[in-house]
């Protein structure tokens, strides 16, 4: 596979991923749309990394920042805000006990404010891509 065709896998799993995020939250399952949310962003992050180095195979981490950090993109500080404050959906989503503990403050209109937020960040890292 070219280089190319690395960032593209990045892409396709990333848009997959953000369809996702439509279908959870339209479903009502607000805490899993955030899940899907970072790793939406973790992807695209992950063929900005394939862009920026060496290597083809990105470093199999979930922390947003530390992705970010590996590339050369230029974030805005509440650019980066974001991506730290997504993380905790990394594990939010993957483990019962935070679950049970989250469940009750992923409110609709918080997933959506999230959602939204991210929907610009998940924009601006697509139009850096090119």
């Amino acid at each position: 596979m070219t280089k190319q065709d690395h960032i593209a896998y990045w892409l396709n799993m990333s848009r997959r991923d953000w369809e996702t995020v439509d279908v959870l939250y339209t479903g009502g399952r607000f805490l899993h749309a955030l899940f899907f949310v970072h790793l939406a962003l973790e992807k695209l992050l992950k063929a900005h990394w394939v862009k920026d180095n060496l290597e083809d195979i990105p470093p199999a981490i979930h922390n947003l920042v530390q992705i970010y950090d590996q590339t050369e993109l230029d974030l805005s500080t509440e650019e980066t805000d974001v991506l730290q404050g997504m993380n905790q959906y990394n594990i939010t989503g993957r483990y019962q006990d935070y679950k049970d503990k989250a469940y009750q403050r992923v409110t609709q209109h918080y997933a959506n404010e999230k959602i939204q937020e991210c929907k610009v960040l998940r924009d601006t890292l697509l139009r850096k891509l090119q």
